[in-house]
Order: C-alpha cells, then structure tokens, then sequence
C-alpha cells in the first residue's frame, strides 16, 4: 500500500504563494501520474495539475500561468507551487497519485488526507 502525506498548506494573503509537497511512502515500485486535487467548503472536489512520470504536465484553466507541479521521482515527491494565489483558491488540496506497490504488482489509486489553503486579508 502507499500513504500520501501533504504538507505545505496555511494561511496567505492574496497574491501570495505557497508550496505544496505530496510525499509517498510505503512498498512502491512505481508512482505513474501525480495529481493535486482541490476541495472548498460546500464545493466538489476538482482537478488541479497532474504531472506524469515523464514530467508532461496539465493544468486546469484557473490554475494556468500561477500553479507549477513537479515531481521528484527519487524521492517520490511531487510539488505544487502556487503564485498569485487568489480568495477563490481556499481549499484542502489532496495529493492523488497511480502507483504499483511490491505487494501485488498492481496499478492502484491513492489519495492523501489533504492539506488546508486559505487566502485572505
């Protein structure tokens, strides 16, 4: 199995940045596609960025030109640098990654607990 754990998260002012960090752990033999989720109070639970293994990266409209993801597959590590942050990003972000364990050989699912974004004044 694999456990994410998102750090990263806190308080910022508008226009201000943050650096998510998702770090895996556990029987991992490869992580595949990484993915930053987000989730505001009363809202569903949306696409962020996504980084392939490769390093390809795709980014929803709102977060084009402000967000960065990476990955560091060594470390199996993925980050979320976030400029100019907005009120509208007040979120929990969730780290999401595809990954085969050395238990089963399997592709499977894993998703983080989350780490809390607030913007404001």
């Amino acid at each position: 199995q694999v456990q994410l754990m998102e750090s990263g998260g806190g308080l910022v002012q508008p226009g201000g940045s943050l650096r998510l960090s998702c770090a895996a752990s556990g029987s991992i033999v490869s992580i595949g596609i990484i993915a930053w989720y987000r989730q505001a109070p009363g809202s569903e639970r949306e696409l962020v960025a996504r980084i392939s293994r490769d390093s390809t990266t795709l980014y929803t409209e709102s977060a084009k030109g402000r967000f960065t993801i990476s990955r560091d597959n060594a470390k199996n590590t993925a980050y979320l640098q976030m400029n100019s942050l907005k009120p509208e990003d007040t979120a929990v972000y969730y780290c999401n990654v595809d990954a085969i364990t050395s238990t089963d050989y399997r592709l499977m699912n894993y998703w983080g607990k989350g780490t809390l974004v607030t913007v404001s004044s």
